[in-house]
């Protein structure tokens, strides 16, 4: 994309991002134990703010937000709407999406992403970010008592899952990452 302008070029890496969110957040299952279902959004929230960095990754991660806002189909299920957003019990969690892909990104501009367990962690300590905002919003609906079995219990071997998948998947994201926007793979400051 050398031929682009860095604006252009910036705006199709933000739109590429936020609609790997919006694709992974249609990969979801229903859970029993709460309103709260898993899904493929923290994979590619984490992923996202790795590959671009603190200030891109959220932006990426706010542009999905006003998608699905907006009405586009993009939250979990296809569901949308501000009602959803703000009303629901998965509210949230989408606001620490947020969060996580700052604090992801803003980690690996540090170096943490040129080890693979130093990127694992940055992805766990992003993880904790969202699962914080997720539980104080789902404990109007549950109660605290109920917070740790129906919003995060359930979500840790997925997580961690995610958060293996997403590290390996980093250094082709690096590569994606070089190609849109030019200069070195990694968003490191």
């Amino acid at each position: 994309m050398e031929s682009a302008s860095p604006r252009v070029a910036t705006l199709v890496a933000l739109a590429l991002a936020s609609g790997f969110i919006a694709l992974t957040a249609q990969a979801y299952m229903e859970l029993r134990i709460g309103p709260v279902p898993i899904t493929g959004q923290t994979l590619s929230v984490l992923l996202v703010g790795a590959a671009l960095g603190s200030r891109l990754g959220a932006a990426a991660v706010l542009l999905y937000l006003a998608e699905g806002i907006a009405g586009l189909p993009v939250f979990s299920g296809g569901n949308s709407g501000w009602a959803y957003f703000a009303a629901g019990p998965t509210g949230g969690y989408l606001v620490g999406f947020v969060a996580g892909a700052f604090v992801t990104g803003w980690l690996c501009e540090r170096g943490w992403d040129r080890h693979v367990l130093l990127t694992a962690l940055a992805m766990v300590i992003g993880n904790v970010a969202i699962y914080i905002a997720g539980v104080v919003r789902l404990a109007d609906f549950v109660g605290w008592d109920a917070v740790w079995a129906a919003g995060v219990q359930p979500f840790l071997a997925g997580a961690a899952a995610k958060i293996a998948l997403a590290s390996g998947l980093l250094p082709g994201a690096w590569k994606l990452r070089a190609w849109l926007l030019g200069g070195n793979d990694s968003p490191r400051m």
